[in-house]
């Protein structure tokens, strides 16, 4: 089984056999054996990616710049609370309940 690190390029292919050229944006998860790519942020098994041929001799994305780091570590950070969203749903609190308001005895 190959396993995808962060930043890897790759090859998706979908099950029309149409190729998309994206990155890895966690690495392959060990227990379910599915790769987090850019891609329609999909979780993906590894027999539909391949290693892009630039990024076979080490080269990945160029985070030379600030601001390309930067702008990973923001998508990075965007997927990792919409998964937290989705593993923890919010609880929905209803405060302004209708109650009837009784009048005091003497």
């Amino acid at each position: 089984m190959t396993h995808y690190k962060e930043n890897d390029m790759v090859i998706y292919t979908d099950n029309e056999g149409n190729r998309f050229d994206t990155f890895v944006i966690f690495d392959t998860d060990r227990q379910t054996g599915l790769t987090h790519i850019n891609h329609l942020n999909l979780m993906v098994e590894n027999t539909v990616l391949e290693l892009h041929p630039q990024s076979v001799n080490g080269c990945t994305i160029p985070m030379n710049d600030t601001y390309s780091f930067e702008l990973f570590r923001q998508l990075k950070q965007k997927f990792i609370t919409i998964d937290n969203a989705r593993q923890k749903p919010t609880l929905q609190v209803y405060r302004d309940i209708p109650t009837i308001k009784l009048a005091k005895a003497s």
